[in-house]
């Protein structure tokens, strides 16, 4: 079975896990999903009964969600092309630590946009100064290795346009870690695809499916 990512719009967290399939280049499909209302849905909760994106049907036809999870699924697909590691290596745990935090302090950072969630003053600098500090020489979150952990951080980082949590010109290596990868394909690709606009992948795309076509293929 192709895997298919369920996807959320606007601007969804699942934006990562987009670009995490054009870097494996491995086939996939996506589905599009409208927030608030399609994820809310009696037909979407029946695949993420807590009606939240993204969801991944996997290779088994298996349902995974949650960012975190899914991105070391994937990343166990791409040990071959350097984009995971073998579990219990050292490898694993600093991109396990880094979509951890991505997943938990950075996520949490921009909560109040979404959520209406309080944070105590200062939390805001104290996520910059964490992520300059795990770039250090760089260039990417693991150092020398691009890794899934930047896909992440490319979705979760533009939420800055809408709300200024973090301002990225007081942590250069952060913006300039956040300049790099709008310049990657897979990243332009999920933009694109985001905004409905003429895509061209560099992976392993098959196009976009419906929700509805994919509970009824599930139901025959």
């Amino acid at each position: 079975m192709t895997p298919t990512l369920f996807y959320g719009v606007p601007s969804g967290c699942s934006f990562g896990s987009i670009v995490a399939l054009e870097w494996l280049r491995q086939p996939y499909h996506l589905c599009r999903i409208d927030m608030p209302g399609q994820v809310q849905g009696e037909d979407y909760r029946r695949l993420n009964p807590l009606g939240e994106t993204p969801t991944l049907r996997t290779t088994q036809g298996e349902l995974l969600s949650e960012s975190l999870a899914i991105l070391n699924h994937l990343a166990a697909k791409g040990i071959a092309q350097g984009l995971g590691f073998a579990q219990g290596t050292s490898g694993f745990d600093r991109l396990n630590h880094r979509l951890a935090y991505l997943n938990t302090s950075f996520f949490g950072a921009y909560a109040p946009l979404w959520h209406a969630l309080e944070h105590t003053e200062g939390d805001e600098g104290d996520e910059g100064e964490a992520l300059e500090q795990m770039i250090g020489t760089g260039p990417w979150l693991l150092g020398e290795q691009r890794s899934f952990a930047d896909a992440y951080f490319a979705g979760i980082a533009r939420w800055n346009d809408y709300h200024q949590v973090v301002d990225r010109r007081g942590f250069p290596r952060v913006q300039q870690l956040f300049e790099r990868l709008q310049d990657d394909a897979g990243v332009q690709f999920a933009h694109a695809i985001e905004a409905q606009q003429p895509a061209t992948s560099s992976g392993g795309f098959l196009g976009e499916v419906r929700l509805e076509d994919v509970l009824e293929a599930a139901a025959d």
